[in-house]
Formats: C-alpha cells, structure tokens, sequence
C-alpha cells in the first residue's frame, strides 16, 4: 500500500472571509459549537451548567449528525480495549454509565445484548490479557461503584464450545472467546433528537443549521489593542464568522467560549491559526457496512467481534475488526471493514493563499459491491455457513483519524487554547499564552465517541469550563475586596 497522506488544511485557506471586528455587525454569544452527538451533549451540558449564557450550536448540514455521528455501528461499547490510563478508557466506562441511565430516563431505545470476542488459538492470549486488564481497573471519576452492580468491566473467559452454545453458528476454529455483558446497541437518532430537545427547551440554546464556519479569529478588545478603530468590541474572546445556505453576505459573532467540535474538520480550525510546520494533519479511514439475509446466522442473539490485528503493540490497532452487530429490530450487519483514503494534495497559489478539497471524502460514502468479497473473507473466519450472495452494501462511514495506518494507539485530544495564543490584529501576542475565554478544540473523536459522549461532555463543561468560571469570579470577589 501507498504511503496515505494527512491533509494539514485550513480553514478558510484560500483567504476568501476577512476578519470582522465591528460592534456594529457583531452577534455577542457566549459559546458556540459544532454538531454530531458530541457537539450536541456538550451543548446540552452547557445549557444546563449555564442558564443564564447563550449557547449556540452551529451545523452546516441541515440536519444533526450527518456525518460520523450517524454512520458507526450504534454499539454502547463497554471499555475493553484502551490503555486503562488513557481518554478513551476513562470516557468510555463513565460515558457507557451515563449513557445506559439517560436511555432509561428518556426513553431512548437501546438493549444491552452482550458481545463475544471470538478468538482462534493463535489469539487466545489476546482475550486473556483483556480480561486480565479488565478486573484490574478502577473506577473513573465521578463513576461511584454503588450506582453499578458488580465490576467496573465484567468479563468472563470461556471456552470455545460454551461459546458456541450462546452462539451455535460459531467456526469450530473457535477455541475461546471473552463474554462482555455490559456491551449494548443503541438508536443514535433518537439520543440525538433527545439532545436536541433538551437544548431546544433550555434558555439560552439556540440550534443553528444549515451554517458553516468560515473563520476563526482571537480577539483580545479593542482596549488590548493599540491603534484599533473605534466602534470595534472591547470584549475577549473569538470572532466565528457563518454562511448560512447560499447567501452571499457572512455573519460573525463574538463567542467568549469556542468548542469545536466539528468531527472530520475538527483541527481545520486550529490550522488556519497555527504556523504551516506546526498544522495537524487529519487522516481518514471509510468503513462500509452490509446487511445479511442468508444461513449462517439462525440463532444469532449477541453482538460478535474477531480480535483485531493489532500491529506493533497491542493497543495499536486501527479497527476493531469486521463485526456482526445487530440492530434493534434484530437485523443482522457486518462492519466496519478498514479502507484508508488518499486526499488530494492541498495546492498553494501565487499570492501564498491554499485550496484544499476538504469534502473529498464525501465522494466515499456511496456503498458498492467493491469490498463484500473481502468482508465475507473476513467474517468467514469466525461464521464459516455465511454466503457471499446474502451480503449487500449497506452503508458507509468515514473516521476521523490523527494517525495513519503506521501509527500506534491514539488517544482522544482534548485541546485548549487561549486569544493570547495566536497572533490578533496583526500584534504577536505569544505563543503558549494562559488567559481565559478559551477555544477547546476536540479532535481524533471515533470509537468509541459514541458511547463516551456524555462523559466528554461533563469533563469539556464541569471540569475544563465550569471550573475556570468558578475561578473568574474568585478573581473578580478578590478584585473587589481590595
């Protein structure tokens, strides 16, 4: 395989949106964010945490949750392959908490179906080590072992023919497999739309489709700023300018806080801040599914996952494998396969500007017959009666990756940064810089963001915001008193 290229673009890379500064044209918000399910229980926690403020959400689909969101596997997965230490373990295991007790509490379908990882005798110290690691973990914060029953991680190691009696159709090249009961499925449509509600009705929540970012700039007040014009805003904070559908003129806004959390574009925003040697690249990695109607399958009930190849170490995979899950109607899909796609180069112009095709990947999300002879090759090892004439394309996703397919494990990126980090109005304020009103930027956010998105939302509000609020207004009584 080719060596896959990163596309380090920026936004707004072509230079076409000046910087709007003036008081005069300039919407006052106090947070604004990208959609998908992440963006969306960010904006449900902010709401909640801060009546009072405006939150808006901005997304230039017409709906939620057009892009990763809405195309994974809708698995509540239970915590079983990430570095105990690690973002992903953490969020995972407190968002999977969180999320079981917001579907009982909102009438959110789901169902806790369980899942196997199946493995044949060259992979059985996989799923020892699993379980190993799984009865040596902890409690994340907040999650208080009273409000679950049994372990943090239930796992049990069984045999390959106890296997099979949970699942019959099972190879008999099966020769163990790891029991996860507390791994579940869930309609990701309607989280969403509960989300949405919630933000709906609260005070301050403004829902915005339709609107894509064009530009973000850090804006540190006119009064920070020597030799600014008059009539420009003395607050701090970001400048997002909008497009709304196809209108010619762009709107901005002075956000105190920016949550960009905006999926496959998530470090665009950040790039078009950044020094060129200093861009992240983002990689992308389409996963297809199929649907399946034939043998093989009769008294299938659970979800079943091969072990993935995992490369150099042992957390280093990509892909969780090609999987069955199931849906809550009980209809039976394969995937996501692993297909890494090659962006087109960015091209520079003379007057120093960029084009860059960000969307390129939108041309990847029509499902073909092109990979089911390599998912049925794939499924085969561990449900040898499947046919290849009962799969058909179903539907495709793409992940947003920060590391390629040689890179090792990655964990979420939580990122912050200040207006005094970037240079504003042409004055270098310096780099690394702390201050407040901060840009938090979320990148890498693919499985298992689904089901930690609740738990992402509580340390981006409660911890990283709610407390650096608390501290303002320490600082404000302190001012005060002297």
């Amino acid at each position: 395989m080719s060596k896959i290229r990163g596309l380090a673009a920026a936004l707004n890379g072509n230079g076409r949106y000046k910087l709007k500064a003036s008081s005069s044209n300039m919407v006052k918000s106090s947070s604004r964010l990208d959609d998908g399910v992440i963006g969306l229980a960010i904006a449900r926690r902010l709401a909640e945490r801060f009546p009072s403020k405006t939150t808006f959400v901005v997304e230039r689909h017409p709906a939620a949750g057009q892009e990763t969101s809405a195309r994974n596997s809708e698995v509540i997965h239970a915590g079983l392959y990430y570095p105990p230490d690690s973002l992903k373990m953490q969020f995972c295991l407190r968002g999977r908490q969180l999320l079981y007790e917001h579907c009982k509490n909102h009438s959110i379908p789901f169902r806790k179906t369980g899942k196997l990882v199946v493995a044949q005798d060259h992979q059985r110290a996989y799923i020892e080590n699993l379980h190993a690691r799984a009865q040596q973990l902890t409690w994340p914060p907040r999650s208080k072992p009273e409000s679950s029953s049994g372990s943090v991680l239930p796992t049990r190691l069984i045999a390959g023919d106890e296997a099979r009696v949970l699942e019959p159709d099972l190879s008999k090249n099966i020769v163990a497999a790891l029991w996860s009961p507390e791994t579940g499925i869930i309609d990701s449509h309607a989280l969403m739309t509960s989300f949405e509600k919630d933000i709906k009705d609260a005070e301050g929540g403004a829902l915005v489709y339709s609107t894509r970012v064009v530009r973000v700039d850090p804006w540190l007040g006119s009064s920070q700023v020597k030799g600014s014009p008059s009539g420009e805003v003395a607050e701090k904070g970001w400048v997002v300018q909008t497009v709304t559908g196809d209108a010619e003129e762009n709107d901005a806004m002075l956000a105190r806080t920016v949550i960009n959390a905006s999926g496959l574009a998530g470090p665009m925003v950040l790039n078009s801040l950044l020094p060129k040697d200093l861009r992240i690249p983002m990689y992308y990695a389409r996963g297809s599914y199929a649907s399946y109607k034939g043998p093989g399958v009769t008294y299938v009930s659970h979800l079943i996952y091969p072990c993935p190849g995992t490369g150099r170490t042992e957390h280093g995979f990509q892909s969780l494998g090609t999987h069955l899950t199931l849906d809550l109607e009980g209809n039976i899909r394969f995937g996501p396969d692993l297909d890494w796609l090659d962006p087109p180069p960015i091209r520079e112009n003379p007057d120093g500007t960029e084009e860059a095709d960000t969307d390129f990947w939108t041309k990847h999300l029509v499902p073909d017959q092109s990979r089911l002879k390599l998912m049925h090759q794939a499924v085969s090892e561990y449900l040898p009666e499947i046919s290849l004439e009962g799969l058909q394309p179903d539907y495709c996703g793409v992940r947003p990756k920060l590391v390629g397919p040689d890179g090792g494990f990655q964990d979420f990126v939580l990122r912050t940064d200040y207006p005094e980090t970037f240079t504003t109005n042409g004055v270098k304020v310096g780099s690394g810089a702390q201050g407040t009103n901060p840009m938090i930027t979320l990148m890498g956010i693919e499985s298992p963001g689904l089901t930690s998105s609740l738990a992402i939302a509580e340390k981006v509000v409660d911890d990283m915001l709610y407390k650096e609020d608390e501290a303002k207004a320490d600082k404000a009584e302190e001012k005060e008193k002297v």
